[in-house]
């Protein structure tokens, strides 16, 4: 590991290594151990878009590691102002000792690793979110017990945590369904890779568009906004064509009864989501949260440490 761009890049250990490791810094933290691993170096964490999560995780983590996170919006550099990635990527190297970065297009990420000779970690593209897929695995595992063989099950738009679902899914041993409506499916060269690793995996991947069929027996419930920033013009249209696959008590029935429900969050109630499921007892939307701060040290750890 040089980067975290994409789940799909990782080995299956590689993800393991980084789940056991985020599962060991939150133990250690929890029990007032501190740590130094990241002592002296600092991240860069270029924003495009906004984030709670994102921000507060990556920055308290960062301190946590005894590190320094550096907050860079677009409004504070350069590149939002024309320059080029390249010349970003050779600036910056020379200053610190990894960036992160959450942005619209996912090349601009893979340019940025290209280019730069220190660590680069994606943070969210339009295409792909490995972290918080990262977290939701690293969830899943504290409140079942076990990664291997469960199935989980994504209602809504074929966005990229749909697509980070499913390469992490494979990596970690799962079985995946995703539903999503026509025309809102997945990326095709998405769908394609995680066949790949579906196949090495041994474990089932299911694209359907009818969300009964995706939830039958699933351990984990997940689902995402139907308006992703950048999308405000179609929210009317979104809503309505989306509304058939809400996460409600009459579809959340068809799952396993132990089953838990996730969203990275925010989440919009009476949308994608009723109250009675999200603030109801199959819900951990606040523990995988909590555990995006982990396991994304674990990946700072890793890459920078």
């Amino acid at each position: 590991m040089k980067d975290l761009i994409s789940l799909h890049d990782l080995t299956a250990d590689e993800v393991k290594g980084l789940l056991e490791l985020g599962i060991k810094l939150k133990a250690e933290q929890k029990s007032g151990k501190e740590h130094h691993i990241l002592k002296g170096k600092t991240l860069g964490m270029i924003f495009t878009k906004s984030s709670t999560r994102t921000r507060v995780s990556f920055e308290v983590g960062m301190t946590q590691l005894g590190g320094y996170p550096l907050f860079l919006s677009s409004n504070d550099i350069q590149l939002g102002r024309g320059e080029t990635i390249y010349d970003t990527a050779k600036v910056l190297e020379r200053m610190l000792d990894g960036i992160m970065i959450r942005t619209y297009a996912h090349q601009d990420v893979i340019d940025l690793a290209e280019y730069a000779d220190i660590p680069v970690i994606n943070a969210l593209t339009d295409l792909l979110h490995p972290c918080q897929v990262l977290a939701d695995l690293m969830t899943a595992y504290e409140h079942k017990g076990k990664l291997e063989g469960l199935k989980l099950a994504y209602i809504g738009d074929g966005n990229n945590m749909a697509h980070s679902l499913m390469y992490g899914c494979a990596k970690a041993g799962l079985d995946c369904a995703i539903a999503a409506p026509d025309n809102y499916q997945c990326d095709a060269q998405v769908i394609a890779n995680a066949k790949e690793d579906f196949k090495k995996s041994g474990r089932e991947l299911i694209l359907t568009n009818d969300p009964v069929e995706a939830i039958k027996n699933a351990d984990i419930v997940y689902t995402d906004t139907w308006v992703s920033m950048g999308q405000e013009k179609e929210k009317a249209e979104r809503q309505k064509v989306f509304m058939p696959y809400q996460v409600n008590g009459g579809l959340f029935a068809h799952a396993d009864s132990e089953a838990v429900f996730m969203h990275c969050l925010p989440a919009y109630r009476g949308y994608e989501v009723t109250e009675e499921i999200i603030d109801g007892p199959h819900s951990v939307i606040f523990d995988e949260a909590e555990n995006r701060l982990h396991a994304q040290k674990a990946v700072m750890a890793t890459l920078m440490g």
